[in-house]
């Protein structure tokens, strides 16, 4: 399928909702075995919400043939509260009681070099590639106000398009190491949405969408996934420019 689309919503749990209807209608494709869903999801606080539709909404039943990857991780413990995995844990994947050979995380407490080479191995051996990178059924992606998606920042561009399929970068601020999916994996999936609330995003939002300002030096500008299926979810404050 091929489209792009912007989906502008009210507020944060119309959003939600309509996510999560789309959600349930997504991961009730894989109902048999051999179809089996590979989703990599992100951290922030939408994603948050999301869990807690999901959980409202599916039963664990309905996960039996999802498996489950991170987008990026902070390179702390899983009980950190920044943790994109502690934080989808103990909002989504706990309470839905989902298998731990469904769940796979990158660890933040490893050597960030060699968890992020681990990484790229464990995709390489659980996800169907093609042309050399693995090829994800769904990727959500949020974006920072600086324009950043995934843990790709503006100042560290080069590694959107590097051949690896995971890299270590560094947050420009806090000198924090994170473990990021590339550019490459990224734009490799068959289906990519954006999750993007509030107004400090709205510059940002208008500058990729639009194709002014600043927008080249945004990685979120780049992506452009094969497949063309990319969709923006965005709440009106996200679109206050508009």
């Amino acid at each position: 399928m091929h489209r792009r689309r912007h989906y502008i919503y009210p507020d944060t749990q119309t959003l939600v909702n309509a996510f999560v209807c789309e959600v349930n209608k997504f991961i009730r494709q894989a109902d048999k075995p051999e179809n089996s869903l590979h989703i990599a999801i992100s951290g922030g606080n939408t994603p948050l919400a999301v869990f807690d539709q999901i959980c409202r909404s599916t039963r664990k039943e309905d996960w039996s043939n999802v498996h489950l990857y991170w987008v990026d991780e902070r390179c702390v413990p899983w009980d950190h509260d920044e943790s994109n995995y502690g934080n989808a844990r103990l909002r989504f994947i706990e309470p839905m009681e989902l298998p731990a050979d469904q769940i796979h995380p990158i660890n933040g407490e490893a050597e960030p070099g060699k968890e992020a080479d681990r990484y790229a191995a464990m995709l390489a051996e659980h996800i169907p590639f093609e042309k050399g990178v693995p090829v994800f059924d769904w990727i959500w992606l949020g974006l920072g106000s600086d324009g950043h998606t995934a843990s790709i920042f503006p100042d560290q561009l080069e590694l959107w398009g590097s051949d690896r399929s995971c890299v270590v970068t560094t947050h420009p601020e806090t000198g924090q190491n994170r473990i990021s999916l590339t550019g490459g994996v990224i734009n490799a999936a068959r289906r990519i949405s954006f999750l993007v609330t509030g107004k400090s995003k709205a510059h940002v939002v208008n500058q990729i969408v639009m194709k002014e300002g600043n927008y080249l030096e945004y990685p979120a500008f780049y992506v452009t996934p094969q497949t063309n299926y990319l969709e923006w979810y965005l709440d009106m404050e996200a679109t206050s420019w508009m």
